[in-house]
């Protein structure tokens, strides 16, 4: 008998679509481009599943084995086939209207990355390269907002964090959206999804219509985290590398919660923008902040970052616990800085183009148990060096939790091994032994967490 209820169900787009040639439409379908039609029913499969509380790519795949979704391009544009769809995307026969917003900018993402990807003016073999191709992927999904002064606030934080944490996250959320700012999030549940919550509600006391949610992923994270019903905008970047540079070139300021091995690993990423020299003058406000319950967990990540990068990137951000007011106060004042540098260097607002990143941050990690033992963690690297493979750690751990491939791999070879100095190892496990402790590494109420890695000292 089957576990799920299903449906069979035709679907055109809400609003607006560019028509797909027939190319595009060969390039999604089963007998054109396995990859591309694979990846789209992935992530589709994902966004139908918005709300479930399944947090494992493998699962939902072998849960829904038999979906199947048909591109049909018509004069009027374009109409999705669904076969086998999750029943609870819909209410009497009709699609969820989020769902379907979603389920098309989907599409739009992935049609328009694949066909990128073979045009010469593409290039990522070059940081400015592959920084011009974000832009591109951002602008046609008509994210970028030129004129308007910086209000998109960037918040990170773990998708299973506990009551109290999520009810901070939204009251952080409030207090944003009180003093008019958008909150961007990496689209899923917990932390990805309170602070949306709470903006939506101060953004009705303040009547502000046109208030933005907007959610970055990437296909892989997609499969595991399907979105939350309150992103009003969705963008699928390639790669968690493209999705990371995006969150940094359209965010103005940028706060994270409690999470896991996923959140540290977001942290890191950008530590070791910021600790690069050229953007020592580059005003980027970060704050690192959660409820009192969670104070343990902040300080031992702020021990961390200390121990392994030293107190130059702690000076990077604020820690501010248990107070939702401050940290909007701050962030506000924050973004004063932010308008101000980029008028006077004539920078845009939309997208921060003079911020430095390099391509140790941008190109693609594969998270392979030779790629994972290979890493360099040592203190004589330039500390922005260490924080990127420091965060390509937590990103092979990522995979190794809660990724199909990632999945398989551990399933086929067993426990990544990550190794370097002592004085990094030992640090590194036991901000990951708390982890685990504190049961930030799956969903709670799930089967006991198995270490998909081992700490080689």
């Amino acid at each position: 008998m089957r576990p799920y209820k299903v449906v069979n169900v035709s679907v055109n787009p809400k609003g607006s679509l560019e028509t797909l040639s027939q190319r595009e439409v060969q390039q999604l379908s089963e007998a054109g481009s396995g990859d591309t039609y694979k990846l789209f029913r992935q992530c589709a499969l994902a966004i139908l599943n918005t709300g479930a509380q399944i947090d494992n790519a493998k699962t939902i795949l072998e849960a829904y084995s038999d979906f199947e979704v048909r591109i049909h391009q018509q004069d009027r544009g374009v109409r999705l086939e669904l076969i086998n769809a999750p029943a609870d995307a819909f209410v009497d026969g009709e699609m969820i209207a989020s769902t379907r917003e979603m389920l098309f900018s989907a599409l739009r993402d992935i049609v328009y990355t694949e066909s990128e990807l073979g045009s010469p003016r593409i290039d990522l073999q070059t940081s400015a390269g592959i920084t011009d191709y974000v832009f591109h992927l951002l602008r046609n999904a008509r994210t970028l907002r030129p004129a308007v002064e910086p209000n998109m606030v960037v918040c990170w934080g773990g998708h299973s964090i506990s009551t109290e944490e999520y009810k901070y996250s939204k009251r952080v959320g409030h207090e944003l959206g009180l003093r008019n700012l958008n909150v961007c999030t990496g689209c899923g549940p917990g932390v990805m999804k309170g602070p949306m919550k709470g903006a939506t509600i101060a953004h009705a006391k303040q009547r502000i219509n046109g208030g933005r949610y907007l959610g970055l992923t990437e296909p892989g994270i997609i499969a595991a985290e399907a979105p939350n019903p309150i992103v009003n905008e969705l963008v699928i970047l390639p790669d968690i590398e493209k999705r990371l540079e995006a969150f940094v070139r359209v965010g103005h300021g940028i706060i994270v919660f409690p999470g896991g091995v996923g959140t540290a690993e977001e942290f890191l990423y950008l530590l070791g923008i910021l600790l690069h020299p050229d953007n020592r003058d580059v005003p980027f406000p970060l704050i690192l902040t959660g409820p009192r319950s969670a104070a343990p967990y902040l300080e031992q990540l702020h021990a961390f970052v200390a121990a392994t990068l030293g107190e130059a990137a702690q000076g990077l951000y604020q820690l501010i616990i248990d107070d939702p007011a401050e940290v909007a106060r701050q962030m506000t004042d924050g973004l004063r800085s932010v308008c101000q540098f980029r008028r006077e260097r004539n920078d845009a607002f939309h997208f921060n183009w003079l911020l430095k990143i390099e391509e140790t941050f941008q190109h693609p990690f594969d998270p392979t148990h030779e790629n994972m033992a290979g890493l360099e963690l040592n203190r004589q690297m330039p500390k922005h060096e260490l924080a990127a493979n420091l965060r390509r750690a937590f990103s092979g751990i990522v995979a190794g939790n809660v990724k199909n491939h990632g999945i398989r791999r551990i399933e086929q070879y067993g426990p990544y091994e990550i190794r370097g100095e002592s004085a990094i190892m030992r640090p590194l496990d036991a901000l990951l032994r708390a982890f685990v402790e504190q049961h930030r590494m799956k969903l709670p109420g799930g089967a006991p967490y198995e270490p998909c890695y081992r700490v080689v000292d």
